[in-house]
C-alpha cells in the first residue's frame, strides 16, 4: 500500500508543491509512480482560481470514489487550493474521500497517509487539516532527483498574497504573504545547480513583492532585487526567470535589473487583467491603464530584446463594449507577444460575486475569440522577425513531436524546436531560426 500517484492541476506553484510532497513521501518510504492505474494512493493537488479547474478536480475525485467502492483498500485525497477553499464540504460531496489537506500543510501528508494506511496506530480515516502553520513556506524547498529536473527548476520563494483583487480566491486559499530568507533560497538554487540545473524560475503569488514589510531595503533596492543580485552571482547558473509578478511592484530598481544582471532573462510577465480604468477599479487593481503602459515602455527601454507576456480577464461584471475596446487597444499598444486570456468565472468567497451586471456567456466568448485572434497576429509578427537570426537556446530535452527533435527556449522565452541528440539537454546552443508559427520557432543547429 505504498505506491502513490500525484495529479496536479493549475499553476507552476502547484507543480512545485507536488514535487515537494513527492520528495517527502519518498523519504518516508513511499514509491512515487507515473501510472495511476497501479497506484495504491492517488492525491489530487487542486486549483481554485477558475471554476473549470475545480470542476475538473471534483469530476476526477468522483471517478476515484467509484474505484474505492470496488476496492476499499484504495486511498484518495485532495490537497491544495480547492481543499483549502471547500474544506469539510468535500466530504459531503465525496463521502469516501480519505484526506483533505490545505496549502500550509503539504509537509504533513506523509504522516497522515501513515495513519490512514495503518502503518502507524491507531488507524485513522477522513483526515482534514486546513490550519495555518508558521514557517510552512520553508517546507517547499525539496526537489526530486530525476532527469526531469536537470535543466530547469521552479523555486518557491514565498507563499500567500496580501493583495485583494475582487476576482481572486488566492488570499483565501494561500493566506497572507510569508517569505523565505535570501540565504535559504540561495542555498536551494546552489544545490540545484550542483545537480545540473541551468535555469531557475522563482515562484510567488506576487513574486516581485517578495520581502515587503518584512525584509529591509538596502541601497534603495527592494528585497526581491537583492535576491536577484545574489542568485546572479552563482557560478554555473545560466538563467533566472520569475513569475507571477504584480505591476505595482515593478519598481525602477527591478526594471533596471534587466539591463545589468546578466543571468536575468529579458522576458517579463506583466498581468494587465483589463485596459479599462473603470474595470481595474472594480477589480481592485491599484494602477491605471496609463501607469501600466508606462511600465511596459520602461521594460522595453531597459532591454532591446525584451519580450512581454500578460494575463487578461474578459467579461468581468459590468464590462461594457467600450471597456473591452479599451482592453484591446491597450493590448495592441503594449504589443504583447504572449498572453493568458481568460473568461471571467465567479469564485465563491470573492467580492466580485456580489457585483451585478454580469456579462452574457456569448459576449464573453466573442470577446475571448477576438482577443485570441489579436494575440495570434501579434505573436506571429513578433516571431516572424526572428527568421534568419540566431538565438542562444537552452536545450530542455526531447520535443513531444518529431523524431530526433529537441526543444529549448531562448532567453526571451520563445520556444524553439530543432533536430538534435538528447545528450545535448542542458547545453546552450546557438540556433539559427528557419521558420516560425505563432507559438514556436523552428531552428537549425549548425554547430
Amino acid at each position: 500500500m505504498n505506491r502513490v500517484f500525484i495529479k496536479t492541476y493549475g499553476c507552476q506553484m502547484n507543480e512545485r508543491d507536488s514535487e515537494a510532497v513527492a520528495f517527502k513521501l519518498k523519504a518516508r518510504g513511499y514509491e512515487i509512480v507515473s501510472d495511476e492505474a497501479i497506484a495504491d494512493v492517488v492525491l489530487l493537488n487542486t486549483c481554485s482560481v477558475r471554476d473549470q479547474a475545480e470542476q475538473k478536480a471534483i469530476g476526477k475525485a468522483g471517478h476515484l470514489a467509484h474505484r474505492k467502492k470496488k476496492n476499499q483498500k484504495f486511498i484518495f485525497g485532495v490537497m491544495g487550493c480547492m481543499a483549502q477553499n471547500r474544506g469539510e464540504e468535500l466530504f459531503d460531496i465525496l463521502p469516501d474521500l480519505d484526506l483533505v489537506v490545505g496549502t500550509q500543510k503539504f509537509h504533513r501528508i506523509p504522516e497522515y497517509l501513515d495513519k490512514i494506511t495503518g502503518s502507524t496506530e491507531p488507524k485513522t480515516t477522513n483526515i482534514i487539516d486546513l490550519e495555518d502553520e508558521e514557517f510552512s513556506q520553508e517546507e517547499i524547498r525539496d526537489h526530486l532527483n530525476t532527469s526531469q529536473n536537470k535543466v530547469t527548476a521552479f523555486v518557491s520563494i514565498m507563499q500567500g498574497c496580501n493583495m485583494n483583487c475582487t476576482f481572486c480566491i488566492v488570499p483565501k486559499t494561500r493566506g497572507k504573504e510569508r517569505y523565505r530568507s535570501i540565504a535559504s533560497i540561495t542555498k536551494e538554487v546552489q544545490e540545484l545547480v550542483d545537480r545540473g540545473v541551468r535555469e531557475v524560475t522563482l515562484l510567488g503569488q506576487i513574486v516581485n513583492a517578495y520581502g515587503r514589510g518584512s525584509l529591509p531595503r538596502i541601497d534603495n533596492k527592494s528585497p526581491f532585487v537583492q535576491l536577484l543580485e545574489k542568485l546572479n552571482e552563482i557560478e554555473g547558473l545560466y538563467r533566472i526567470r520569475f513569475t507571477s509578478p504584480h505591476p505595482t511592484s515593478f519598481g525602477d530598481d527591478l526594471i533596471e535589473c534587466f539591463a545589468r544582471l546578466s543571468k536575468l532573462c529579458e522576458h517579463a510577465h506583466l498581468p494587465m487583467q483589463s485596459g479599462s480604468d473603470r474595470i481595474l477599479k472594480l477589480m481592485n487593481r491599484p494602477y491605471t491603464r496609463k501607469k501600466f503602459l508606462a511600465i511596459t515602455k520602461k521594460l522595453r527601454n531597459a532591454h532591446s530584446k525584451m519580450r512581454i507576456s500578460t494575463d487578461v480577464i474578459l467579461g468581468f461584471p459590468g464590462e461594457s463594449d467600450e471597456d473591452y475596446a479599451l482592453t484591446k487597444s491597450a493590448f495592441i499598444e503594449a504589443t504583447f507577444e504572449m498572453a493568458y486570456i481568460f473568461k471571467y468565472s465567479e469564485r465563491s468567497g470573492t467580492p466580485a460575486v456580489e457585483l451585478s451586471d454580469s456579462v452574457p456567456k456569448d459576449v464573453k466568448e466573442m470577446r475571448n475569440q477576438d482577443l485570441l485572434t489579436q494575440l495570434e497576429k501579434q505573436s506571429y509578427v513578433s516571431n516572424s522577425s526572428s527568421v534568419g537570426k540566431r538565438y542562444e537556446v537552452l536545450v530542455e530535452g526531447k520535443a513531444k513531436r518529431g523524431k530526433d527533435m529537441l526543444i529549448g527556449r531562448t532567453r526571451c522565452n520563445r520556444r524553439v524546436v530543432f533536430e538534435g541528440n538528447q545528450v545535448l539537454a542542458g547545453e546552450l546552443l546557438d540556433i539559427e531560426i528557419k521558420d516560425v508559427s505563432a507559438t514556436t520557432l523552428i531552428g537549425e543547429n549548425n554547430q
